[in-house]
């Protein structure tokens, strides 16, 4: 009978242990997953390959509305603030019900394409698992930052539709993304743009033809996506120029497009915080349900 006793006493210290790390698993939010882009075989440029990689993470809203946009933080092209400007954005995009994928883009260190390469691999990957991650295939958004935001308006005037013929299935896919936001933005590689970030992507003395490249107000056309720019009239590091002229080629071209010039903030907008932020947060959600890229609801 003491055995028995023993016996029992153990189990249930095992189910009220067993119960204990339920409840703790059901408390904590479960660690949205980081995805290797490249597997270690990443691209750098001249059809060579390096050991290393890039990688998205996914944040998945509790109730997803279909729509992706894949975040490019800033950083001068030297660094990526992934707090604010990544992690920051994807959830409050998860508040409107908008899948929040943050891009750790290698850093290109004069390799100039490396960023561009990232970010139309991640592209195609959000949009390769369209169905997994409850997700509108035609509803792939790029968001950017500073230069983060050179790169996503690289990646909305630099696209094509994917390689039918390739061995991978997700270089199929296209890599065009369906909208594009991008706040106080370099966009020029002229001497308009921002010289760190033009110094770190292109190097000290690039060809005239990478700067032409990569001077994306240049390349503009009928097959752009739909964008929204802000950019505050302040800005001394990144001048408001750079959106200014985009913008007018967007319009020049017909492309639906808004840009919000804020009075006031100055780079960063006052720390990511304050009227400034909230109002470029709450128009270019405005602008996407114009186009019907969100439930007029998410707004």
């Amino acid at each position: 009978m003491p055995n028995f006793s023993k016996h029992v006493a153990v189990l249930m210290l095992c189910l009220v242990s067993l119960m204990g790390a339920r409840l703790m698993s059901a408390d904590q939010p479960t660690q949205p997953p980081r995805i290797p882009l490249w597997k270690g075989h990443a691209p750098i440029g001249d059809g060579k390959f390096k050991e290393e990689d890039a990688f998205i993470t996914v944040h998945q809203p509790a109730k997803p509305n279909g729509t992706a946009v894949v975040i490019c933080p800033g950083g001068g092209y030297g660094g990526l603030v992934t707090g604010a400007e990544g992690h920051g954005i994807a959830a409050w995009l998860n508040g409107h019900g908008i899948t929040g994928v943050v891009l750790e883009y290698r850093l290109p260190a004069g390799r100039s394409y490396v960023p561009l390469y990232d970010a139309h691999r991640a592209l195609r990957t959000v949009r390769a698992n369209a169905k997994d991650w409850k997700l509108d295939p035609s509803r792939i958004g790029i968001i950017g930052f500073s230069a983060g935001g050179h790169l996503a308006s690289t990646a909305g005037t630099h696209f094509d539709v994917g390689d039918k013929t390739a061995n991978d299935p997700i270089d199929q896919i296209s890599c065009r993304p369906d909208f594009t936001i991008l706040v106080y933005p370099v966009v020029s590689m002229t001497n308009k743009g921002h010289a760190g970030s033009r110094s770190n992507l292109l190097g000290k003395d690039p060809s005239p033809e990478l700067v032409d490249f990569f001077s994306n107000e240049k390349h503009v056309t009928a097959q752009t996506p739909p964008t929204f720019l802000a950019h505050p009239l302040d800005d001394k590091v990144v001048p408001p120029e750079n959106s200014k002229m985009l913008f007018d080629a967007l319009q020049a071209h017909k492309i639906p497009s808004k840009y919000l010039e804020l009075p006031s903030g100055g780079h960063g907008l006052n720390g990511y915080q304050g009227p400034m932020w909230d109002a470029w947060q709450k128009q270019s959600l405005e602008f996407l349900a114009e186009q019907k890229l969100i439930p007029a609801a998410a707004k």
